[in-house]
């Protein structure tokens, strides 16, 4: 049985949401969500966020046409954070990678570069 759902938004209004590729499950970027942006990507199938700073809601793909569409979403234990699972329209991040986090750091804290 599902519990009600109370997201619990910052006091800016915004809550992360972690965007993880829904065939391959690789973690693809995180973006915040206002309460607008939420109930818009429920209600189109893609996924729109809120920019920080912009202070304005934007659609991933909107000028890249590299969209996010909506397979699953999940919220945490807390419900303070939002998981959607996506089928990506091309690549996700803004530098030409298929994820944001491409970059690794070792454990001593040192970049590892591009992997």
């Amino acid at each position: 049985m599902n519990a009600a759902i109370n997201l619990k938004f910052d006091s800016n209004g915004l809550i992360p949401a972690i965007i993880q590729d829904a065939l391959t499950q690789q973690v693809l970027m995180l973006g915040y969500m206002n309460a607008e942006s939420f109930q818009l990507t429920l209600a189109t199938g893609k996924v729109t966020f809120f920019s920080r700073s912009r202070h304005a809601l934007w659609q991933k793909g909107e000028t890249s046409g590299h969209y996010l569409r909506v397979s699953s979403i999940s919220v945490d234990c807390d419900q303070d954070a939002i998981l959607i699972k996506a089928e990506p329209q091309g690549l996700t991040c803004h530098t030409g990678q298929i994820s944001c986090f491409f970059t690794q750091i070792d454990l001593k804290g040192n970049n590892r570069g591009n992997n």
